[in-house]
This record gives C-alpha cells, structure tokens and sequence, in this order.
C-alpha cells in the first residue's frame, strides 16, 4: 500500500476524460513566504474571510469563524439573493456580491469559506489558491476524483492552506476512538462497519419551470451541464435539505454526503489512504421523485487488512445495534462504536456465555461541548496564521471523499472497481468507471492548475 509520501508529482489542465497524476504531501509545514501571498498574517491579526455560497451550511460554517476573536467576514456571496439577505443579517457589515470572482479579486481578503453546493467545490478553490486566498471548503471536496487532485496540486503549487470541512477529526472523542482503534486493544480487526439508517419521505416530482426570482440559475449551474431549471436540483423550499444531494452532475448522494464523514475516520483510525477494490449495489426500490442517486446502498471496500463497508437506506430507520448511524470498528477482542456523541467498547463474549448476552461496555465517554475545545475553524486559522498543515488538509480531504466516490463509480458501472491509489486510475478494466474519474466542464468554466 503506497504512502503519502510516494504519490508521484504530475500536471494538471482542463479536466478531462482521464485521472490526473497524484502529487507529494508531507506532514512537515506548509511554508510560505513573503512574496507568495498578498497578506501575511501575524499571531495577533485579525484574519479577513470572505464566504462563498450563504445557504443553509455555508452560513453555519460562517457562523462558526463569526464566534473566533481573531476573524472579520469581511464579504458574503451568494446567486441566490434571499440566501445573501440572510447572511447579511449575519453578518451586516460584509461587502456582498453575487459573483465570487470579485471575493477572490479583493487582495485585503485573506481566506474563504467555500459552502457552495458540490459541483462548485474544486473550481473554487483552485481558482482562490490561485488568488492568493487560504482555504476552507466544505465536504465533500469534489465531485469527481480527478478535480480533488486538481485541489491538492493548487494548494502545493501556490502554498495555500486549504482545510476540508470534516469537522469530526477536531472533535476529542474521535481523535480517542481512533488512538483506542491504533492502540491493538481491540486485537486484529477485520472489519469495519459505517452506516446511515432514516425512513424520509420522497421530494417529489415537480416540474421544470423558470427559476425563482433572484436566482442567477446559469451561474448557479457554472461549469455543470446546461439543463432547465426545477426545484429539486436547486432545493428552493424553506428549510428543505439540500437535494440538489441526489443529482449526479452536482454531488454523489448519501454517499458523499454522510458517507465521506465516517470515511474520513476510518481512513484515521486505520491509518489507511484509500481502498484496493470495491463493490457496490443498490438502486431506487422504493422512492419515485425524480432524484437521480439510490434510495439503498451497500458498498464493500477491499483494504489491504480489513474489509469496510458503507450502508445507507432512506426508506427504513431500524437502527444497527441501537443506532442509526456510526462506525463499528470489529475486532478479535473487543468492538469499538462511534458516532457524534460518544464511543464506547465492548469486549467479545467471555467463554461459554451466548452470543446474544449483553456485553457491558469496558469503556466509553460521551462527546465533549462544543464550546469545549478548539473548533475545525479555529484550527483552520490558526494555521492560516502559522502556515502549519491543517488538521483536514486539502490532500487528506480528497483521499476521504475519493474513497466515497468510488463507491458510487462501482454502482454506477455495475462492476467492481480496482483502483491504483497511486496513479488514481482503474486497473480491472472498468471503463464506465474509469470514465467517472474525471468530469467534462461546460465552456466557459475550466479547471486549470
């Protein structure tokens, strides 16, 4: 299995029909000097942030920088006008635009945030990087594997900070779970359980029609295919989750949405960058709107020593083991759950006892306050100022959603995916899949480093 540190350097243009060369990274620090950026920040500056993309998560993740001391949001953007008239409430005294190139032109501004819906991810941050902007972008980092290598290859050739929004690794009892996982308590584990269990209604069928007022749809779409607009790719109810979720051109689904959080720690607890091979089935068995993404999911991921799976249904909310969502971590001595509010470990069953008997938990500890310990964003400018690597850099970020998203390349392909994690290609001669690396952008939009 390839470490980080021999991922082989290469170049990157438009995104096209083929994987982009993975690139090195390090744990030493990002280093950054004078003259590679139009602002260096002190200890005690206050850091100047600009928001990209003001609906529902964008605003929170604003929301969570607006609480550090050392932060101004200094401007806010949104295509959607009622998405930037509540931001402003947020935030009144930033600049506003709707069109996030005139962020990225403004030199005072130090860093953004970047909660635009999926699609947008990897343009936004190359394009930053290449501003001369640090970054936080939300999860997943792309919708295509080839872009998030794009990501990571902006970041290292401009010298940016870029942190990928998987708040989890900052929070203390994941970063216990996984030492407890490395530790060799639990013995040899063989298999890794993440799952996402709910029974939600369908969002519906409706029809195209002509955008809402104040909504910029063609700059909304960017460098996604041209198509008519309807409420569901957009998500225009009050309150609604984001849907445009379940449209391929735009996101992956559960998958990339829920799945790439528990991903991500598995990928830390196991010490692990990406899988050896993977399997996928599902479909849409039950729902009938017109979202594009399966209502039921099971993927099984081949590692070098363990086998992970990821499972999400929408149409049943049976917990497993009490739960409705959560990582097991299996091993010959002991199992480990977590989720968002605890962990705990339980032993296997002494001698003689029935499979079935409760075991009580040999250790667990609930999640600690928010308030309680230092924030993902709080990280994030810390290193904005110290030009360490952040705790979620760009390229750990990328490994985590691309492991998610080859999870939908084997559903979509209908065939299992082997993968070279160091040339980022398929191997098994998949070509649906291998298709699915990269992704075409509509003109005039292009990906390049």
């Amino acid at each position: 299995m390839p470490t980080r540190r021999d991922f082989l350097v290469g170049t990157v243009g438009v995104v096209g029909a083929t994987a982009l060369p993975a690139s090195p990274v390090s744990a030493d620090p990002v280093i950054q000097t004078a003259t590679s950026s139009s602002r260096v920040l002190g200890a005690n500056d206050r850091a100047r942030v600009g928001v990209i993309g003001t609906g529902r998560q964008g605003t929170g993740v604003m929301r969570g920088h607006q609480r550090l001391a050392d932060v101004e949001i200094a401007a806010i953007c949104d295509v959607y006008a009622p998405n930037l008239a509540k931001a402003a409430e947020v935030a009144p005294t930033a600049a506003r635009h709707t069109d996030f190139r005139r962020i990225l032109d403004d030199t005072n501004i130090d860093a953004v945030i970047i909660g635009a819906p999926d699609h947008w991810h990897a343009l936004m941050t190359v394009l930053a990087c290449q501003a001369g902007k640090d970054v936080y972008v939300e999860k997943p980092t792309s919708v295509a594997i080839a872009e998030g290598r794009a990501m990571v290859q902006a970041a290292r050739k401009y010298s940016r900070i870029v942190q990928v929004g998987t708040q989890q690794r900052s929070q203390p009892h994941f970063q216990k779970a996984a030492e407890i996982v490395k530790s060799g308590v639990l013995g040899d584990i063989t298999m890794v359980r993440c799952w996402n269990a709910g029974n939600t209604p369908g969002i519906g069928n409706p029809p195209d029609s002509a955008p809402p007022d104040g909504l910029d749809w063609e700059m909304w779409l960017g460098p996604a295919k041209k198509v008519a607009f309807n409420p569901n790719r957009f998500g225009v109810v009050p309150n609604a989750y984001s849907h445009f979720r379940w449209f391929w051109d735009y996101a992956g689904g559960m998958m990339t949405d829920w799945g790439v959080h528990l991903i991500d720690i598995v990928h830390m607890a196991m010490n692990v960058d990406a899988p050896l091979a993977v399997s996928t089935i599902g479909g849409t068995f039950h729902l009938t709107d017109n979202r594009e993404t399966p209502d039921t999911i099971v993927a099984t991921y081949q590692f070098p020593d363990f086998v992970m799976t990821y499972e999400n249904r929408v149409c049943n909310s049976m917990p497993i083991n009490g739960w409705s969502y959560g990582i097991e971590f299996l091993g010959t001595t002991a199992t480990l759950f977590v989720d968002r509010e605890h962990y705990e470990v339980r032993p296997e069953p002494a001698a003689g006892s029935k499979p079935l008997d409760p075991r009580p938990a040999l250790t667990s500890e609930a999640a600690a306050a928010n308030d309680t310990f230092p924030s993902h964003q709080r990280n994030f400018i810390d290193c904005v100022k110290s030009r360490q690597a952040p705790i979620c850099d760009i390229e750990i970020g990328h490994r985590s959603t691309s492991t998610a998203i080859l999870g939908n390349m084997a559903l979509r392909s209908g065939q299992t995916v082997v993968w070279d994690a160091k040339a980022e290609r398929v191997t098994n001669g998949n070509a649906k899949a291998q298709a699915l690396v990269a992704r075409a952008y509509r003109a005039p939009w292009k990906l390049t480093v």
